[in-house]
């Protein structure tokens, strides 16, 4: 982290390099300020709590991670994760829950696990990022449609069935409002326009929505302004709170009950499982992020760096009101495609978000929920990813095929936690399956073509990994010889692996053939592979056991072992 930090701060740019990765920051402001609103709505809480984290972990994970180029603030990944947060433990549960997930993080880098988490199968990854996005859209029609729900609560099942028993009461002014929105979210890139679309919808929805108010009697939207309000230090009013994040302990912030949620090891029992998740999830995103970047950039990320970095913004965000955070994949493509290079285009995106606040909170006010939502939903379906999900279906082997479907099951109708952890173990188990077929022990006889052997001497080649998974079974007829059978020759030139199990399995066999007075050789066994096996107690013994380099060697300790 300190190395991190001390490249940021030494680097040497160009004046041209400056002044593009300025120009890139303030690109980046622009996409993540409603952005980050509405991934906050989407979590439960007050959209000032999303502009926080662009601000404070844009800026620290920036100047500590290992990226030049990521940009960090709240993502669409974590929607599924804070909401049910929110609504079991309040605004102070989501950001002690954030505050752990940061520690995890650091622990994560110092003991280098950034390589380990590209472990995690690609079934996995477009299973739950799938089903991450249904769930969000799916959140998302209660404001698109101005549904009479006064909360979404209980499972994925209980929500989307209260959404269907509500639909009667869609409201056709809301559902114009997104409709529109949605409609501009769509068309406007077709105009190649160096403007976000996003920003241009969300223009058009608010000021339709205000001339609709205006001269359309009875005519009016729910909007930030109206289904947020705000008490801070004296200092009121609707929408967005135009001052900067302040220092407060999370465990003096409201819980679900509205008063606040203290600090106390029963609670640390309860958030540690969704501090573990978020932890997990910001680290899988933001090394995903790193590896697309440095392959757009041709940087270079340092991934154990990369993560302290983000445990350490995530240690810092939430006590100044910040969610968890990660690295954005859409905002660090557009950072560079603008000519970011650099974290100072990072810390230019908050600054600009830090001014947005102090200066357009009032109009900020003014924008639709129902375009909020149809934001979202044009999120909820790029993250879902539909053309990958639909071609893995066609395209993978039929174990991929089941890994996918059942961690986009999972993820939707229970958590991500629960489907990336059976998705691993799922993946797992049918990795060891078909690696348990790989291996294999033929038997080559005494009167083989190829060998001169006594008819009293048989050869077993083993192929492939000995490991728990393998070992029993490839190794399992060895015992089985027939009665005139003196030496057993293991050709073990092609074996890449040898756990205890493989060991255990290998002293039973010689103890088995000592009993029987059968001879065995082990030949083109790996030297480290040797060693093991002699720590073991399998070790050259005179007429019994011996250890050959070559095959023509081993021929040679069998009629020594015959005589």
């Amino acid at each position: 982290m300190l190395s991190a930090l001390k490249r940021s701060l030494q680097s040497k740019p160009s004046s041209q390099e400056i002044q593009a990765n300025i120009l890139a920051g303030l690109t980046v402001g622009v996409i993540a300020l409603p952005l980050s609103m509405a991934l906050a709505i989407a979590s439960g809480v007050p959209p000032q709590h999303g502009l926080y984290t662009a601000i404070v972990a844009g800026i620290v994970i920036a100047l500590t991670g290992g990226s030049k180029v990521n940009i960090s603030g709240p993502t669409a990944a974590f929607v599924v994760i804070l909401l049910p947060i929110v609504q079991e433990f309040g605004l102070g549960g989501l950001l002690i829950s954030g505050f752990m997930a940061g520690i995890i993080l650091i622990m994560m880098g110092v003991g280098r696990l950034g390589k380990f988490i590209e472990i995690v199968p690609y079934p996995v990854t477009v299973g739950f990022t799938a089903g991450i996005g249904v769930v969000i859209a799916t959140f998302q029609i209660k404001d698109f449609l101005g549904l009479g729900i006064e909360s979404l609560d209980g499972h994925y099942v209980d929500k989307l069935m209260a959404i269907v028993y509500a639909l009667p009461s869609v409201e056709w002014k809301e559902t114009l409002i997104g409709v529109l929105t949605l409609a501009v979210l769509l068309v406007w890139p077709k105009f190649r326009s160096k403007v976000p679309a996003h920003l241009i919808a969300l223009l058009v929805g608010s000021i339709l929505a205000w001339l609709l108010t205006l001269y359309v009697p009875g005519f009016s939207v729910a909007t930030i302004g109206s289904y947020f309000s705000y008490d801070i230090d004296g200092l009121s009013g609707s929408g967005i709170p135009p001052i900067l994040p302040a220092f407060a302990w999370p465990w003096n912030l409201p819980g679900a009950d509205g008063t606040p949620i203290g600090l106390s090891f029963e609670l640390i029992r309860q958030l540690l499982p969704a501090a573990i998740t978020i932890a997990i999830l910001g680290s899988l995103e933001s090394l995903l992020c790193a590896v697309v970047a440095d392959g757009m950039s041709g940087k270079k990320h340092n991934s154990n760096d990369e993560l302290i970095g983000q445990g350490i913004g995530n240690l810092i965000s939430p006590l100044f009101g910040g969610l968890p955070a990660t690295a954005a994949i859409a905002r660090t493509a557009a950072n560079i495609k603008s000519g970011g290079s650099m974290p100072l285009a990072s810390v230019v995106h908050s600054v600009f978000i830090v001014a947005s606040i102090l200066l357009l909170a009032p109009l900020l006010s003014y924008i639709p929920m129902a375009s909020m939502a149809a934001l979202l939903l044009l999120v909820a379906w790029n993250m879902s990813d539909a053309k990958h999900f639909v071609r893995t279906l066609k395209v993978a082997p039929r174990d991929d095929v089941l890994v996918l479907v059942l961690c986009f099951l999972l993820t939707v109708l229970f958590d991500m936690t629960v489907a990336v952890a059976v998705g691993i173990g799922l993946a797992g188990m049918l990795f060891i399956r078909k690696s348990i077929g790989l291996t294999q022990a033929s038997m080559i006889e005494g009167d083989h073509a190829d060998y001169d052997l006594p008819d009293s001497t048989v050869v077993y080649d083993i192929n492939g990994p000995l490991f728990f998974g393998s070992a029993q079974k490839a190794l399992r007829a060895i015992t089985a010889v027939r009665p005139e059978i003196r030496v057993v020759i293991l050709d073990m030139s092609e074996v890449t692996l040898l756990d205890m199990s493989a060991i255990v399995a290998m002293e039973s066999i010689a103890h088995e053939l000592q009993g029987r007075s059968v001879g065995m050789v082990i030949a083109n066994l790996q030297p480290r592979m040797i060693l093991k096996l002699e720590r073991a107690g399998i070790q050259t013994q005179s007429g019994s056991i011996a250890f050959s380099a070559t095959l023509d060697d081993s021929f040679d300790a069998a009629k020594g072992m015959l005589q």
